[in-house]
């Protein structure tokens, strides 16, 4: 199973324009059966997404994960998770409020075939604020008895084990490489935290030269393998 995480700045790439075509592009070249894109809708007015999910869905077979709270939005407060509906069941999605002095919050799916929870994130920029929705997250995986797999950007420059120790002792932190910024990579501000029996197989950053322009963040991706039944 390949899992994707890509903070795609509202389809505004570097030359500064808004190409929503490119970041379909970007997520074909990846290939993933879930994708966990941050900063997917406009900041302004009726917050509308960014992306032709109707051609996301003709051309690459992904389908929304639909927990919007506005009309014309894709996903909550940007956070969006596109999946596979030909090889992925979608049994429950949920939004995860975390505190914040800026609308921020998770998304969750978790999929039945195979059985694993995914969870996207987009931290906030200040470390005090950032362990409280750690901490939420933390609460929110507590008693899941499946694979849980959180996924985004966590604003975080450091490797900061903290992280870790907020989401609990048995999930573990996969840092892919420099994700930002795509213009010379330099901080690992994207990553996935992994807990459960899912199982790393490879992790690293796409850096496809389209990627490279398509927004200030490459994307990250991640292969795991799961057992053929889980709890």
């Amino acid at each position: 199973m390949r899992i994707a995480s890509y903070n795609i700045r509202k389809a505004v790439g570097l030359d500064w324009r808004r190409d929503a075509d490119r970041i379909a592009r970007v997520l074909e070249e990846i290939n993933a059966d879930v994708v966990i894109l941050q900063e997917a809708d406009k900041r302004l007015g009726s917050r509308a997404g960014v992306l032709p999910l109707d051609a996301l869905y003709d051309r690459l077979g992904y389908r929304m994960v639909d927990l919007s709270v506005r009309p014309a939005s894709h996903g909550w407060h940007g956070n969006l998770i596109l999946y596979r509906d030909t090889s992925l069941v979608l049994t429950d999605a949920t939004r995860i409020l975390l505190p914040s002095l800026e609308p921020r919050g998770a998304v969750s799916a978790l999929f039945g075939a195979p059985r694993i929870e995914v969870i996207g994130v987009h931290l906030a920029l200040a470390r005090r604020i950032r362990a409280g929705q750690l901490a939420a997250l933390g609460r929110h995986i507590h008693a899941a008895e499946h694979p849980v797999l959180i996924a985004g950007d966590f604003n975080a420059w450091r490797t900061d084990p903290g992280i870790a120790a907020a989401l609990g002792s048995d999930c573990r932190m996969i840092l892919p490489g420099n994700s930002f910024h795509a213009a010379r990579p330099s901080a690992p501000l994207d990553r996935f935290m992994l807990r459960g029996a899912a199982r790393e197989v490879a992790a690293h950053v796409h850096g496809s030269d389209l990627a490279a322009r398509a927004s200030d963040h490459l994307p990250i991706v991640l292969d795991i393998t799961l057992p053929e039944a889980t709890p």
